[in-house]
């Protein structure tokens, strides 16, 4: 069992980016479109945002502000499946017999956003990045306890994912639509997470669980479980 705050939390998804935006969400949950809306990540010289990907631009968009005017500290980044566009690319010109970018496999790699965060930021604080299945937002959140107990005063967990090419639509169906979530994490109470063994009669949220999550937050409950292969997450917060 591990205890834990979260002080703050950003989020990002096609057309959602408020707060307000994401309690309407929570209250009627459904596959979003926005044609055309890009993470802000403004803040950036227009040098450094070239480098970034989607999926960077969605977890500095959360993580930035997050860690804006605080002391450095760690990152724990969790994606599941990664750049994908970005290997696909990199897949079909090997596929064509094209010469391959040395920049685009670098930012490719699962390690490549807290390589540029760490840059773009100058932090040297240590940095995790995760390639967990479907409870990775659990096992960050193990991650950034481990770092609170060895006196860490805060820790940034950043979960992102973003949308497949169409051809992975046969092997990737937990990403409805991309999304990344951002918490602040410190030492406390608020938060409970322990690990039991499996119940069969854990209903299976329709949604990735980091945005599961975020429906709790943002609603009255105070308690929930959340089930993936052999393992349930048992999660309380004081009322």
């Amino acid at each position: 069992m591990i205890t834990f705050n979260i002080e703050q939390w950003r989020a990002w998804a096609p057309g959602l980016t408020s707060a307000d935006d994401w309690r309407r969400w929570g209250t009627s949950p459904c596959v979003v479109q926005c044609p055309g809306a890009a993470p802000d990540v403004s803040f950036l010289p227009a040098m450094q945002r070239r480098r970034l990907g989607h999926l960077a631009r969605m977890a500095f968009d959360v993580g930035w502000p997050l860690a804006e005017g605080r002391e450095p500290m760690p990152l724990v980044f969790v994606s599941r499946h990664g750049e994908t566009p970005r290997t696909f690319d990199i897949l079909s010109d090997l596929a064509a017999e094209q010469p391959l970018s040395p920049t685009q496999f670098s930012l490719s790699v699962h390690n490549a956003v807290i390589g540029l965060w760490s840059i773009l930021r100058g932090d040297t604080c240590e940095m995790t990045a995760l390639a967990a299945a479907g409870d990775g937002l659990e096992h960050g959140l193990l991650e950034a306890a481990a770092l609170l107990a060895e006196g860490a005063p805060q820790v940034l967990l950043v979960v992102t994912e973003e949308q497949p090419p169409a051809a992975y639509a046969s092997w990737i169906n937990d990403v409805p639509f991309a999304y990344a979530l951002g918490l602040l994490i410190t030492p406390g109470k608020g938060w409970e997470l322990s690990l039991g063994p499996a119940h069969a009669n854990v209903a299976k949220s329709p949604w990735p669980h980091a945005l599961s999550l975020l429906q709790h937050m943002l609603g009255s409950s105070t308690s929930f479980q959340h089930a993936w292969h052999g393992r349930t997450w048992n999660w309380q917060r004081s009322p």
